[in-house]
């Protein structure tokens, strides 16, 4: 059996949680283009919150540490603070950063799921990961292209197509693979 044949028949051994998952992603997704600018604002904020906790248990930690280097350790738990104190007190400021972030990675993404479904060429719903690379690298073009007012809005709506976009991918190469291990009856 050939590595593209050996590599569909294991997605093929759990194919139900492929599908499944991408379900979960197609519902999160249409979810999220619902509520954009507050997915964005929560978002950024909770995050901010998530690292100002995690710089303050850092802080409270290096005091614990004497054979560390104390003063790294203290500035590296400052930095944290710091950059959690400013996404919650301006989570449109630290929006518009994190979205120049996700536009780089929906990119990057979308160059890996390209890769990936080449790889799958000539196995069943294979263009479904095609289509959805390539939709990540338009909306991560797309997000450039209006920074910062993108901000205010492309963490919401552009992740939420992209789950949308993923969570098909994973249903149709799920079902492929279940369709190729049952034509194929390999353990």
């Amino acid at each position: 059996m050939n590595s593209e044949a050996e590599a569909i028949n294991e997605v093929g051994k759990k194919w139900g949680w492929f599908v499944g998952i991408g379900i979960i992603l197609v519902i999160l997704g249409t979810i999220g283009i619902g509520a954009t600018f507050a997915l964005t604002l929560t978002t950024v904020t909770f995050f901010g919150f998530l690292i100002l906790i995690g710089g303050g248990f850092q802080l409270v930690d290096a005091f614990r540490h004497k054979g560390w280097s104390l003063i790294g350790y203290i500035l590296i738990a400052l930095l944290y603070i710091a950059v959690g104190y400013i996404m919650v007190k301006n989570p449109m400021l630290a929006s518009a950063t994190l979205t120049l972030f996700i536009a780089w990675a929906l990119i990057a993404i979308g160059i890996m799921r390209i890769i990936i479904a080449f790889r799958l060429k000539g196995v069943s719903g294979w263009i479904w990961t095609l289509i959805g690379g390539i939709a990540a690298i338009v909306l991560g073009i797309m997000i450039l292209n209006k920074w910062p007012e993108s901000g205010l809005w492309v963490i919401g709506m552009f992740i939420a197509i992209e789950l949308i976009f993923n969570g098909w991918g994973m249903i149709m190469l799920g079902l492929a693979a279940k369709k190729f291990r049952s034509s194929n009856v390999l353990p």
